[in-house]
């Protein structure tokens, strides 16, 4: 495990009450002169019995400027000072209490209009929100206020106003509690939204360099996925391109780990070149996917190997022994913001010789002044592998060879620097993610190996973090302790997950999880009176208000995910209440998705699984058969349809499988789309003629946009 060691730790400083925390973000402010609580009762009850507000600070292990904040005020006698006298100070860490980052990240958005993170705001003994921002210099610098003055300013307003504060607090807290009732439901949304959400995308789209918007630029994974499948759907060349020119852009770019594989948590310039380093789980378990389904679309060699480095990443550097997957690198080593990722020209020739070492400065753009600080480089794809090939007169083939060996021999090299720290909390919601990346990337890469990881997965995230006695799960674990009781995104991801795995290696214990899981999200979270799913449990008594996320952000919203979960169990087990429920949820959002899709993709792609009508496929046979099925149906591209598994003769809960048997003493598929089957068929060549033929089963067709040398 890569360790942090505070400055503070090292010249004797008594710890905090956070060192007794299980959250290495937690325990990075251990040290700090700062008298931190953890969120819960007893800084609750302190500030009510002092009178006190709460000062609260939400951040996580690998933010930047959560560690800048701290070096420069936490770490700050003078300011602990102020923090101590007049504040109850509280750290949270936002990845082990989304809940709790999301309510106070929607009062400073209301406040400020901006948000992220290192969140500060300060509550009422109450926790009600009456002021915050983000990152706060110690002093008055690039026009932002100093945090000393802001903490004088705030104790101050507290003595001297505390009607006025108190009133504010109350206007925003309501403010906080009726904005969920926005979301009521309606009309079923227009058939339209995918068009809608494409005309939005092209709207914003760098054709030049893929992605949208302008700078910062973060990789748009939900977008990606929508953009696929309409591409599959309708053929449009506009929808492909936006995906093509996006992936092969990130992939070629400093967003990419070019030397170890993964991704960086987002570019600071427009070009994907510049990254903040922190590598997410949850970033690289999606990008997985959609690379893996970008080639099993397309067939570009280019995304089939990024998505394998990616799950290779994954499994080298962010695996626990029990087989499970942490949750993030920082972006910091050695003090320094990338220093584990970046190389001076004299590196890579220190590492690779004269000759290979110029082949690969002019490959991957390592200038003598570099592109990053102190004449460092960001490793980035400079120009087309043929293009320096040939100016060097070598074979594509020899000199692609050439350039697997310099990265190789540098990721060994670079193992000898100081790495980042890794955050080993196990979160039961990006595990999902990550059990859904093993599992598709197995299927689409034809890689058995990969789905055999997401088998251990799942019955290591079962067996752990779900707790029979009381059918729930939790949310975080470390160090042998499970805690947190589960959000919404944890069910909705580790379900997602599972029929993920279940569609591809066909265990019916997977599905039959799935449909506990989201049994149990529908009694905890589906609110009774305006539709959809709260994000954490309503009643919970230290949320000042429910949640109902319906927006993508890094990761998507529990709703869309919950939907889609929900159309794909009805498909599966003809279990009717699971369709009611996704359209009464789909009907919540419905004005959302009208006037933004582009901002609910992920809702938007659930939503169109249901518009095309679904194909079920059942197979029936024998576990030989069925086994030799899966093989041969692994890489195709089938977006628009459900796989369901069932041994001849074989027990079964759900009506869609009762029904089915093995026929002629062979292999037994049926297709049914919309209620109507067709005759039961017996090979897969019948199968692609019953689901519609051609484009169904080899993908979107068409000449890759990039030659296949070119990787």
């Amino acid at each position: 495990m890569s360790k942090r060691t505070p400055k503070s730790e090292v010249v004797g400083r008594r710890p905090n009450r956070l060192i007794h925390e299980k959250s290495p973000y937690l325990r990075q402010h251990a040290y700090n002169p700062v008298d931190w609580y953890p969120w819960g009762p007893e800084a609750f009850e302190k500030a009510r019995q002092e009178d006190k507000p709460i000062f609260l600070s939400s951040g996580y292990s690998s933010c930047h400027w959560c560690h800048v904040m701290e070096r420069e005020s936490f770490e700050d006698p003078g300011i602990a000072d102020l923090l101590n006298r007049f504040f109850v100070p509280v750290k949270v860490d936002r990845e082990e209490r989304p809940d709790v980052d999301q309510i106070y990240m929607q009062a400073v958005m209301a406040m400020t209009g901006t948000g992220g993170w290192p969140l500060n705001v300060f509550l009422t003994p109450d926790l009600k929100p009456f002021f915050g921002g983000t990152y706060f210099p110690p002093d008055d610098r690039w026009g932002r206020p100093g945090f000393r003055q802001v903490l004088e300013a705030v104790a101050r307003a507290w003595r001297e106003r505390r009607s006025e504060v108190e009133r504010s607090a109350e206007g925003l807290a309501q403010a906080l509690q009726a904005a969920v009732r926005r979301w009521l439901p309606s009309e079923p949304p227009p058939e339209d939204v995918p068009d809608r959400l494409v005309h939005q995308l092209e709207r914003t789209f760098d054709p030049e360099r893929g992605g949208f918007g302008t700078a910062p630029k973060f990789p748009p994974h939900a977008q990606l996925r929508f953009l696929l499948r309409y591409a599959f759907q309708t053929g449009s060349a506009s929808a492909r391109t936006m995906v093509e020119t996006t992936l092969t852009a990130m992939a070629y770019g400093g967003l990419y780990d070019q030397v170890g594989g993964g991704f960086h948590r987002y570019s600071v310039d427009a070009d994907w070149l510049v990254p903040h380093f922190e590598k997410m789980l949850y970033d690289n378990a999606q990008l997985a996917v959609v690379y893996a389904e970008a080639y099993a679309a397309m067939g570009n060699p280019l995304y089939g190997r990024i998505a394998t480095e990616t799950l290779d990443y994954l499994l080298r550097d962010m695996r626990s022994p029990e087989g499970a997957f942490y949750s993030a690198e920082d972006a910091d080593s050695d003090g320094r913001e990338g220093a584990f990722y970046v190389w001076t020209r004299d590196e890579v020739l220190a590492v690779l010789g004269p000759e290979r070492g110029e082949w690969f400065a002019e490959q991957y753009g390592v200038t003598p002044e570099g592109n990053f600080e102190h004449g460092a480089s960001v490793l980035h794809v400079a120009r087309p592998f043929h293009e320096v090939a040939d100016r060097y007169g070598m074979p594509l083939d020899r000199w692609l060879d050439e350039m697997d060996q310099a990265r190789r021999a540098l990721r060994v090299a670079r193992e000898a620097r100081p790495r980042p720290l890794r955050d080993e909390k196990i979160l039961t919601d990006w595990n999902g993610l990550a059990l859904s990346a093993f599992a598709l990337g197995g299927f689409y890469l034809r890689r058995p190996d990969y789905v055999e990881v997401a088998e251990r997965l799942a019955d290591g995230l079962w067996t752990t973090l779900w707790d029979e006695a009381s059918g729930a799960l939790f949310h975080r674990f470390m160090e042998g302790e499970r805690a947190v009781p589960g959000l919404l995104t944890d069910y909705t991801y580790l379900a997602q997950g599972l029929l993920d795995l279940y569609e591809v290696a066909g265990r019916p214990q997977d599905l039959d999880r799935a449909v506990r899981l989201m049994d149990a999200a529908l009694a905890r979270f589906w609110d009774v009176s305006g539709g959809g799913f709260f994000d954490a449990d309503p009643q919970a008594p230290d949320l000042i208000a429910p949640i109902k996320e319906v927006f993508d952000g890094a990761t998507p919203a529990g709703n869309s995910v919950a939907l889609g979960c929900l159309y794909r169990l009805f498909e599966i087990t003809g279990i009717d209440r699971y369709r009611a429920y996704a359209e009464t949820t789909v009907r919540t959002f419905a004005p959302a998705l009208r006037e933004y899709p582009a901002g609910l993709a992920y809702m938007a792609m659930a939503w169109d699984f249901a518009l095309q009508k679904p194909a079920q496929v059942v197979f029936v046979g024998t576990p030989d058969e069925l086994a030799a099925t899966r093989a041969e149906l692994q890489g195709r591209w089938l977006p628009y349809r459900v796989f369901a598994w069932q041994i001849a003769g074989g027990p079964t809960a759900y009506p869609a499988l009762a029904d089915k048997a093995r026929l002629q003493d062979r292999l037994t598929i049926y297709v049914c789309r919309d209620f109507t089957c067709r005759p039961p068929v017996h090979d897969l060549n019948d199968l692609w003629t019953a689901l519609g033929g051609g484009r169904e089963s080899t993908g979107i067709g068409g000449p890759p946009l990039h030659r296949p040398g070119g990787l």
